[in-house]
């Protein structure tokens, strides 16, 4: 069974930096494709960014050149480094494994002053 947990989220002011982690288990990380959704309130789940199994990366248009997504395929997880924080990045932050599309329970950031 494939579990993805994430962690990291929290109160950040803005312009400020926060890494996300998202930990699999049950799977071969190695060949996963895997991604970072976020969801603001009253708005759909959005893609925020993308990772390959051979390190190919996709980012949304509104986070790109901020944040930058990357896997250690030794420790199963996935990280989502995020710099230059705006209030409109606040959002429930989710994993996504796409080779088996399972999501995590999301991590809550909150950028605000």
């Amino acid at each position: 069974q494939v579990q993805l947990v994430e962690s990291g989220g929290g109160l950040v002011q803005p312009g400020g930096s926060l890494r996300l982690s998202c930990v699999v288990s049950g799977s071969i990380f190695s060949i996963d494709v895997m991604g970072w959704y976020r969801q603001a309130p009253g708005k759909e789940r959005e893609l925020v960014a993308r990772i390959s199994n051979d390190g190919t990366t996709n980012y949304a248009g509104s986070v790109k050149g901020r944040f930058t997504i990357s896997r250690d395929n030794a420790k199963n997880t996935v990280y989502l480094q995020m710099n230059s924080l705006k209030s409109e990045d606040t959002a429930v932050y989710y994993c996504e494994n796409l080779s088996y599309r399972v999501w995590g329970k999301g991590t809550l950031v909150t950028v605000s002053s």
